[in-house]
């Protein structure tokens, strides 16, 4: 083989410029990370707390409380008890029974009164009321508020979706910096170095569990986006929504199965939310109730009951003129183990004909993949599902904190406070391809990408250039 001396003699000049190269998207990855973790930890921290308390509050008790149990002896119709639960409050009307998972407990109304939702626990033998309390007053759905929108409705709804997005962010950087360079070998990102200094240990904590969750963590925040009010509602969600045309000759109403969901807690599977609900009124559907049958909630739950449903499951009560009963089971509602047993079914309240029925097989790809993942999410399918997220978010909740560490540690020990950002690269090549990316992910995740071209504009045309801020921040 003939060597050219000219390429031979260029070659180390160009190795300088590869790791020259190399360091500065280093350098440039490490501040984007550094950027994304100060807005995103106090998020992560906050869901993963959030998130294991309303894991275990359905595995140790319901949503709403203590399991009660009920006195011995024969039931009384379920109108008895809804009654009794209506009568227990001012202007009260009942709009959702909950059958008791098992048949030793009492039961459970949603009951709406003085422009707040309660939840009012019924001895079925005696009709005595046995507990009332608010939903919103409920520990799960205080959790819940939080985990969902910080208490603040709309607003932070968008504040968390930042945050998952630039969660994604924090993942794409992390994977960068953690992938072996300098003559590493992967196998030293597998396990932690134990004999490195204070400082370099915590890197070597946070770099081995940020790999080994990394997937996980992208799913979480994948399917919690879902939920998100712009990048779920707007955009995934309604590319997943069940088709109501598929209901043969069916009248619609008005309202969509988002508008049976009660506050942050989400009845209405995801992939139904917003597909508009039957309407009562015609001759439209198939039998359900035997002729003559008198529809109410004893006849519909009883008809429920026939047709599959057991333990815990939910019968929403007609609301207007053009009202549904509405049966449904669902993991995400905590009403079953697993997602493919979901299941949705309107009952006309006049003839008590089956206008529609809706199940796991019937929904599309993505409110499939929303059905598992919730579930997952949840930690809804077993003690195996309950053990795995109790271990990845506490994981969650050392990476934030071990983050936080590392950078106290690097911090300036003397002087002025420094923000100590790690520093910006100076002519960075490829920077229409980073403008690029940016562009793309704006569109991917539009709240994400409007947050991050404001940043890098603060960044690049402030920052940079007021020796005081440049001072302060790095």
């Amino acid at each position: 083989m003939t060597t050219h001396p000219a390429h031979s003699a260029d070659a180390p000049q160009r190795d300088r410029d590869n790791r020259t190269l190399t360091r500065k998207f280093y350098l440039a990855a490490w501040r984007w990370h550094f950027y994304a973790g100060l807005y995103v930890v106090p998020f992560l921290l906050m869901l993963a707390v959030t998130g294991l308390m309303m894991m275990y509050f359905n595995v140790i008790e319901t949503r709403f409380g203590d399991r009660i149990l009920a006195s011995d002896g024969p039931h009384q119709s379920l109108q008895i008890q809804a009654d009794a639960a209506a009568s227990s409050l001012p202007d009260a009307t009942v709009s959702q029974y909950i059958a008791p998972i098992e048949d030793d407990l009492a039961t459970m109304f949603l009951v709406d009164s003085g422009g707040k939702q309660h939840v009012v626990t019924v001895d079925p033998v005696t009709t005595d009321i046995r507990e009332t309390i608010i939903t919103d007053d409920s520990w799960f759905y205080w959790a819940n508020g939080i985990h969902g929108e910080l208490l603040m409705g709309d607003l932070g709804d968008r504040l968390i979706e930042i945050a998952a997005g630039l969660g994604i962010i924090l993942i794409v950087t992390g994977l960068y910096m953690w992938w072996p360079r300098d003559g590493k070998r992967f196998a030293s990102v597998l396990w932690p170095d134990f004999r490195a200094t204070r400082r370099t240990f915590w890197k070597e904590l946070h770099v081995t569990s940020g790999f080994y969750i990394s997937v996980v963590l992208f799913f979480f925040l994948i399917s919690g986006l879902s939920w998100a009010g712009i990048w779920g509602g707007q955009f995934v969600q309604a590319w997943s929504t069940f088709p109501a045309e598929k209901w043969d000759n069916v009248p619609l109403s008005d309202d969509i199965h988002a508008d049976m969901n009660h506050g942050v807690l989400h009845d209405a599977p995801w992939g139904l939310e917003q597909t508009p609900m039957p309407a009562s009124g015609s001759d439209a559907g198939i039998t359900g109730l035997a002729d003559g049958t008198p529809v109410n909630l004893d006849t519909v739950t009883a008809f429920a009951r026939s047709i599959g449903f057991v333990g815990q499951f939910r019968v929403n009560l007609p609301q207007g003129e053009n009202g549904v009963y509405t049966l449904s089971a669902d993991t995400m509602s905590g009403d079953s183990v697993s997602p493919t047993g979901d299941r949705t079914i309107h009952v006309d309240q006049y003839t008590g004909k089956v206008l529609a029925n809706i199940g796991f097989a019937d929904y599309s790809l993505g409110a499939k993949s929303m059905a598992v993942g919730i579930a997952l999410h949840q930690g809804d399918l077993g003690w195996w599902n309950v053990i795995a997220n109790t271990l990845f978010c506490l994981t969650v909740i050392f990476l934030c904190i071990s983050g936080i560490v590392m950078w106290w540690l690097r911090r300036p020990t003397s002087g002025n406070f420094h923000l100590s950002a790690p520093p910006l690269p100076n002519n960075l090549p490829l920077w229409k391809g980073a403008v690029f990316m940016m562009l793309a992910l704006s569109l991917a995740f539009p709240l994400t990408g409007i947050t991050l071209v404001t940043v890098l504009a603060i960044d690049v045309l402030i920052v940079s250039n007021l020796p005081v801020l440049k001072r302060a921040i790095g």
